[in-house]
């Protein structure tokens, strides 16, 4: 979260480094989301998107909340942000994932693709993994790390199938680190490489880690799994968030309400 913030820093410090905590104004908020939508670069040629400005905002906000809440500053002004985009919808199917795993040529990211669509882990949780946390006798893994004393999303303890079991037991037997995902003997700290890499060889350039994770949550609907359950095994904090993203994949959404409108 640090690095996270560190980065976000960087955007936002141009305009709000000069000015005093609890002078910040709507018009500055505004100001800032005018300069970094207009602000083109190459990975961002139409200028930044409005999710990117939510966040850099957000974060804004929650650390003006934090020396509000530590009496540093008396009151923390209210920070306005673009409307937060709508999760996207993007989701492949498991043909698409045993094609990108076919095309991952190095075998912690084929590891770690079987394991994101395997548990819906996001890929912080998935490359903190430690083999410690992984019950192997008891088909388990719990994805929170419990020395993190930080509040983390999506972390849950979730089962073992047989497909990611087998996987595991092999890359146990070769393991050099307490990692899961490993490469060398070290952890792994970034993927976008080598999923990037499998991606294009799979002709699925728009794949990343999130979008396995998205997809296991809606195959998991698909199939008919109640929202709670959904809801818990991705490690949502309540079924609210799932049903508005994946209700609407599951085959029963509505149907009781449509029966009651037939003559």
């Amino acid at each position: 979260m640090l690095e996270t913030m560190k980065h976000t820093w960087k955007a936002l410090e141009p305009r709000f480094g000069r000015i005093e905590a609890t002078e910040v104004s709507i018009d500055d908020c505004r100001a800032h989301t005018l300069e970094r939508r207009a602000a083109k670069t190459t990975k961002n040629p139409d200028g930044i998107q409005d999710g990117t400005i939510h966040t850099e905002l957000g974060h804004l906000r929650m650390v003006l909340k934090w020396a509000e809440n530590n009496r540093i500053i008396a009151r923390a002004p209210h920070i306005e942000r673009p409307a937060k985009p709508e999760p996207k919808d993007y989701h492949i199917s498991r043909d698409e994932v045993k094609t990108l795993m076919a095309c991952a040529n190095v075998p912690h990211i084929r590891l770690l693709i079987r394991l994101l669509i395997s548990t819906g882990a996001r890929v912080t949780a998935a490359l903190q993994l430690t083999w410690d946390r992984v019950e192997l006798d008891r088909g388990i893994i719990n994805l929170r790390n419990p020395f993190d004393r930080s509040r983390r999303k999506g972390r849950a303890t979730v089962p073992i199938n047989k497909q990611l079991l087998e996987d595991l037991l092999e890359a146990k037997k070769l393991a050099m680190s307490p990692f899961v995902i490993e490469w060398a003997g070290k952890n792994v700290v970034s993927v976008k490489k080598g999923m990037k890499a499998a991606a294009i060889a799979a002709g699925l350039p728009d794949v990343t880690p999130h979008v396995l994770r998205h997809s296991a949550g809606v195959w998991l609907a698909e199939d008919g799994h109640s929202m709670a359950e959904i809801a818990q095994f991705l490690g949502h904090g309540n079924t609210r968030t799932t049903e508005k993203v994946y209700a609407r994949f599951s085959p029963e959404y509505l149907r009781g309400l449509a029966s009651s409108l037939e003559l």
